[in-house]
């Protein structure tokens, strides 16, 4: 997805690793029940990565490895700041521990998602043993007093 709604259409897996199409790699959510589910869904989102590394995750560099949340609506753009200011703030009192101390999602409008291709699709379900950075980070979201 691309955070220009102008940006490239239907972009090559080789284009998007070129970090010459502005586009971001992403999981493509749909919840039955935004209203009441999409503030756990940013929780679980940043409970799952590393947001504090600027276009990057683990050994992936690049602005497609950026950290994004790409919202439907209005109130979801709301919802996800709201959730990254608490973030930062349980970062900023030593409750949770990341590779650096700044929050560096980014939050906008979603765009035009285009899948991955096929050879990318459930990629460790193909390579049991291949490199994926993200796991849980922290089991509870953290409760400031």
């Amino acid at each position: 997805m691309n955070p220009d709604p102008n940006g490239m259409e239907n972009p090559t897996y080789r284009q998007v690793c070129s970090g010459s199409t502005g586009h971001v790699e992403v999981l493509e959510v749909e919840l039955n029940d935004p209203e009441n589910h999409f503030e756990e869904l940013c929780r679980f989102f940043f409970m799952f990565h590393d947001p504090t590394t600027l276009n990057r995750q683990g050994n992936d560099v690049g602005t497609q490895y950026a950290s994004y949340i790409f919202c439907g609506d209005e109130e979801q753009i709301r919802i996800a700041n709201n959730v990254k200011g608490e973030l930062q703030a349980a970062v900023d009192a030593g409750k949770v521990k990341y590779a650096s101390n700044k929050v560096e999602t980014q939050i906008g409008p979603m765009t035009t998602f285009y899948p991955a291709h096929e050879e990318h699709q459930e990629y460790l379900m193909k390579n049991p043993n291949g490199y994926c950075n993200h796991r849980m980070r922290f089991k509870e979201w953290p409760v400031l007093n």
